[in-house]
């Protein structure tokens, strides 16, 4: 049993004028997602897919990617990313996903969820790029998802490890509302993505800063190899 981690799928079954195969390094992505997922997961194994799955502006619409996920092999723990338009209330999604019999894919929305002694926690997290406004009654919406996130793993007696969409530090800019979360919980591991192309990727953190060990988990830095947690 593993556990393991990556981020904007983008998938466009859904409507395949969307896709990302338009921009370098996206050659044949969902092609590559399938084989690499089939060749490294297997049923009994865990994925974290943090943020932008599916182009699908609803969750009817989304559909065909929804079914395509749960095809795969291992169970499958979906956060919010910015480009989930399909995002809705979490019992709409709950009930969506059981209408339609997708029982590998759970929701993770101010809650958690165990794998051994730890607890899955995250949230989508919130803009500290350049040229792009914080919004602050987003943000701290989004610092209280978290924060519930990882008191429920704690409060369980599990040890927190927290996946986001939005990097809390990319190049010069620090998300400090979101470090103080992971600092005061003193979080070892938090896993993000969002970014894309590889000039960018080089701006982001990839090692240790401030005791928390931070990981890139963006589908094309990965070249759309799920990486193993654990």
């Amino acid at each position: 049993m593993s556990l393991y981690v990556i981020g904007d799928l983008h998938l466009c079954l859904c409507d395949p004028s969307k896709t990302m195969s338009i921009f370098a390094g996206w050659d044949n992505y969902q092609q590559k997602i399938e084989e690499n997922w089939l060749n490294t997961v297997k049923a009994e194994d865990t994925v974290v897919l943090a943020g932008d799955i599916s182009w699908g502006m609803s969750l009817q619409q989304a559909t065909p990617d929804f079914e395509f996920i749960h095809k795969l092999p291992g169970k499958k723990i979906v956060l919010k990313g910015n480009h989930d338009y399909w995002w809705t209330t979490m019992k709409k999604m709950e009930d969506f996903l059981k209408e339609n019999g997708f029982d590998s894919i759970n929701i993770l929305h101010n809650n958690h969820y165990q794998y051994g002694e730890y607890g899955i926690c995250g949230t989508r997290g919130w803009v500290n790029m350049p040229g792009e406004e914080q919004d602050e009654k987003v943000l701290r919406r989004e610092v209280q998802r978290l924060e519930a996130s990882i008191k429920s793993a704690l409060n369980a007696g599990l040890e927190p490890m927290v996946f986001m969409h939005y990097p809390p530090i990319f190049a010069s800019n620090f998300n400090y509302d979101i470090l103080e979360v992971l600092y005061r919980y003193n979080i070892k591991d938090c896993y993000y993505g969002h970014i894309h192309g590889h000039s960018a990727h080089g701006l982001c953190v990839t090692n240790t800063y401030d005791d928390v060990n931070f990981h890139l988990i963006s589908g094309d830095y990965l070249q759309f190899m799920p990486e193993k947690v654990m």
